[in-house]
């Protein structure tokens, strides 16, 4: 006879000052909490609405609960080269040709530890679920060394298989050491799906197929990428219009415009989403809307090269999916993601006055937005059914105080808070605003020697 399955750890969140549910109805709930069995949420509610205890009790009163952030977009390696002095004051273009150079020494232990350090970053963030676009394999390395770390440190992972084939001797960006051949970047990403790829509700990992960009990757193998990610069920993301130098070269090259481009590849649609999108005229927008195409933001990445501001209140008020993403750490030199959420409302207020973008709007594309824009419709929303992703802030800090008159707002206009807790998949991997899941000092300490011995060659 075989035994009944063993009952599923339970999870009460109760009497936080405000859960913001992100639900249909955007509800928000004055002492509010949810009840999880294992890793989905089972209800929601107010006090005496919800069991009078479980398995693991968490009282957050003096904090603001949110559903776990989505990261869209990252290059996780990145972290090793942050601040370099050589790309501190480039455009884009100049940047990756000051980069490029130090990258090609780039090892497998380093992409896991910067993975690591990456994800920490994120997590402590309030960030539960993050893709990163690896897009340059040089000495050995793998897509699996970031698939490890992210096993280790408990996050939810969309890892995109990037890939530059067009090096500079072909009139591409990159140098010709950093290139791979098409047909083995086809032949790896294949195997990658097939090995990793969970197309289930509530997985924790996914493969996404990713040429990193029209100046670093052919025409055929944009085409052949699309036809193999739609025959495996994959999602399909690249970089697009990121600025001038960006759409300049697409009309030179291709002669027509990044979004004309886009379309003429077949890289539209639900299953795709595009980084950036600076550049992007209305007839762009018009065809992301048409065809649903998602579009990752990345304001302090688009500041820091001075790539422009991104039309997402236009690219919203047509009803783009767009979500928000932190970009390179060495493009950002940070990867907190609720400062980008705060980053990427003042940066659409800077270009279109004061009401371009409210909090609560802001706040919807890191969370609802994220999850559209990767195909999701399991997390970014604390609901019944839902995944038990969450993140709770502590609001009684000096950052907050003077705040709580409307404590959702204060998460998204005060200065950024690091998360108190935060649970992925069920599991608590932030505790008291400690790292649960990794040694984070031993982590720290061994990427700073391994960012050292990088840089200086």
């Amino acid at each position: 006879m075989t035994p009944p399955p063993a009952p599923r750890p339970t999870l009460l969140v109760r009497n936080a000052d405000i859960l913001v549910t992100m639900d249909g109805r955007r509800r928000e709930i004055r002492g509010g909490g949810f009840f999880a069995e294992g890793n989905r949420i089972a209800a929601v509610g107010g006090a005496g609405q919800l069991p009078a205890t479980a398995d693991r009790v968490l009282d957050l009163a003096g904090h603001a609960v949110v559903p776990g952030l989505v990261n869209t977009h990252h290059h996780m390696f990145q972290s090793l080269t942050r601040a370099v002095p050589a790309a501190q004051d480039a455009g884009l273009f100049g940047w990756l040709e000051a980069l490029y150079p130090i990258w090609e020494r780039i090892t497998p232990e380093m992409i896991r530890v910067s993975t690591l350090t990456a994800m920490a970053e994120l997590i402590l963030s309030g960030c539960t679920t993050s893709s990163d676009h690896l897009y340059l394999y040089p000495n050995g390395c793998r897509l699996e060394d970031s698939l490890q770390s992210a096993g280790e440190i408990g996050m939810r992972f969309h890892a995109a298989r990037g890939s530059m084939s067009v090096g500079r001797s072909r009139g591409g960006l990159p140098p010709d050491s950093l290139v791979e051949a098409e047909p083995d970047i086809l032949a790896d990403t294949q195997r990658l799906i097939e090995a990793h790829h969970d197309p289930r509700r509530f997985a924790m990992l996914r493969i996404a197929v990713a040429p990193c960009s029209p100046f670093s990757v052919s025409r055929e193998l944009m085409r052949e990428s699309a036809r193999l990610a739609r025959s495996l069920g994959a999602c399909l993301h690249t970089h697009l219009a990121e600025n001038d130098a960006d759409v300049a070269y697409s009309r030179e090259r291709f002669g027509m415009t990044p979004a004309q481009y886009a379309e003429e590849l077949g890289w539209v649609g639900r299953d795709v989403w595009h980084a950036h999108c600076v550049k992007l005229d209305d007839a762009g927008i018009d065809m992301l809307a048409r065809t649903g195409t998602g579009v990752a933001h990345c304001p302090c990445s688009n500041m820091r090269l001075g790539s422009g501001i991104a039309p997402v209140s236009r690219m919203v008020a047509k009803r783009v999916n767009v979500g928000i993403g932190v970009d390179g750490s060495a493009s950002n030199d940070g990867g907190c993601l609720l400062g980008e959420v705060r980053q990427a409302m003042l940066l659409q207020r800077v270009g279109l006055g004061p009401s371009a973008m409210s909090a609560r709007q802001a706040l919807e594309l890191a969370t609802v937005g994220g999850a559209s824009v990767l195909g999701r419709d399991d997390i970014g929303v604390l609901a019944p059914g839902m995944a038990a992703d969450f993140a709770a802030f502590d609001l009684r800090g000096a950052n907050m105080a003077g705040g709580l008159h409307d404590p959702v707002a204060a998460l998204v206009f005060c200065a950024p808070e690091r998360a108190s807790w935060v649970a992925i998949d069920g599991r608590i991997v932030v505790e008291e605003g400690r790292l649960a899941t990794i040694d984070l000092p031993a982590v720290l300490e061994r990427h700073n020697r391994l960012a050292r011995t990088l840089v200086s060659g």
